[in-house]
């Protein structure tokens, strides 16, 4: 990135020499990306991040949709806020308690599709779901919570028949690429969002993936840049750097991946023995091979999330009580209450997400930090 930064500097969007050689790097990344991805480079739209993606991806093919009658939107209720907020607020941002009100007055409807224990929605729920008036399922690649894979490919089949016009079919792959293999036309997805920073990237770029042909309207205005449908100066050095950070992860992540499944499932394997207490969270084989997601049952041990959280953290260990979007705010975990946890054992509830300097060592020294701590805190 660093070049991108001091000596090729120029604008991208300028026609001058300086702006060419900018343009030349920004057009490289894209190519690398959409490699990755199966799409073509033509198909991916740098943003901010996932949020805008996601943001980008619903409410943009909602407005293009409402010209031509359609009006529903079908997603869970364990996605990222970045998709349930928007999938609520699609046409008019409105915040507070009178956003379906304001939605449904709008004449747009969202079907939040309910989990099962392990955080799953299953094809055939969302195949009911719709209706002759459905533009849009966003449903996510894998849950940033507790790692559970979702069956996108078959949503994507039952979204569309071979005899009738298709659905608008978006997944939010944030925390997939670079961990899991991910094709978009093997998955058969018309809207992918992607970001850097799950991947050692920098912080504060995305992209959107459109496959040719989908309808979707831009949510800014004021330029010509990424084709038109998302204007704003180019931001090389991060394109750059988020395409570097994809080509290092694909390259690794075979064995990469294995490794951080074998951590993944020592710890689980040393909680299971260590805490009778202890829930753990999502699916137990279609999952990511890096989160880890334990909750501490209220019936059996009572503990508060907070406590456990800030005394890891006293000890060097940085967790969340779930993404760390939300953790914050020290609420309990939309996801959890979806899978059917109570309130107060979703408050006590651990994320562990490890990466590539994690070893079996920090394996051992978070249980027997934990295990002191809650001893500490049950006495």
């Amino acid at each position: 990135m660093r070049p991108y930064f001091s000596g090729t500097f120029g604008n991208a969007s300028s026609v001058h020499s300086f702006g060419r050689d900018a343009k030349m790097a920004l057009e490289k990344s894209r190519e690398a990306i959409a490699k990755a991805i199966g799409a073509q480079s033509g198909e991916i739209f740098f943003t901010s991040g996932g949020t805008e993606s996601d943001n980008f991806a619903i409410r943009g093919v909602a407005h293009a949709a409402r010209k031509h009658g359609k009006n529903h939107i079908v997603t869970s209720a364990a996605e990222h806020h970045a998709v349930l907020e928007p999938c609520l607020h699609a046409v008019v941002p409105q915040s507070g308690t009178q956003a379906c009100e304001k939605l449904k007055e709008d004449g747009f409807d969202v079907t939040i599709l309910p989990v099962d224990s392990s955080g799953l929605v299953a094809p055939e729920q969302v195949r009911d779901a719709i209706t002759d008036k459905t533009c849009l399922v966003s449903i996510m690649h894998a849950n940033n919570e507790v790692g559970t894979i979702y069956p996108i490919k078959e949503i994507a089949t039952v979204a569309h028949p071979p005899t009738a016009d298709g659905v608008v079919v978006h997944t939010d792959a944030v925390q997939t690429l670079g961990k899991i293999p991910i094709d978009v036309n093997e998955l058969g997805v018309d809207l992918m969002t992607i970001s850097a920073h799950k991947l050692y990237g920098p912080k504060g770029i995305g992209a959107l993936y459109i496959r040719r042909g989908v309808e979707i309207d831009s949510l800014l205005f004021g330029g010509g840049q990424e084709r038109g449908r998302r204007p704003g100066t180019e931001n090389v050095p991060l394109a750059v750097g988020f395409a570097k950070a994809v080509e290092l992860a694909i390259a690794e992540m075979d064995v990469e991946s294995k490794r951080l499944a074998s951590l993944r499932d020592k710890l689980e394997l040393k909680i299971r023995e260590s805490f009778p207490q202890a829930i753990i969270n999502g699916h137990p084989t279609e999952r990511l091979p890096n989160i880890v997601n334990i909750s501490f049952d209220n019936s059996k041990i009572q503990l508060e999330g907070e406590m456990l959280l800030m005394n890891l953290d006293l000890r060097g260990i940085a967790v969340t009580s779930g993404s760390a979007c939300t953790s914050g705010s020290m609420q309990p975990s939309h996801v959890l209450l979806a899978m059917g946890r109570d309130e107060k054992t979703a408050k006590a509830s651990l994320r562990f997400a490890f990466g590539k300097s994690n070893t079996e060592a920090d394996v051992d020294s978070v249980v027997e930090s934990l295990h002191q701590i809650v001893t500490q805190m049950s006495n």
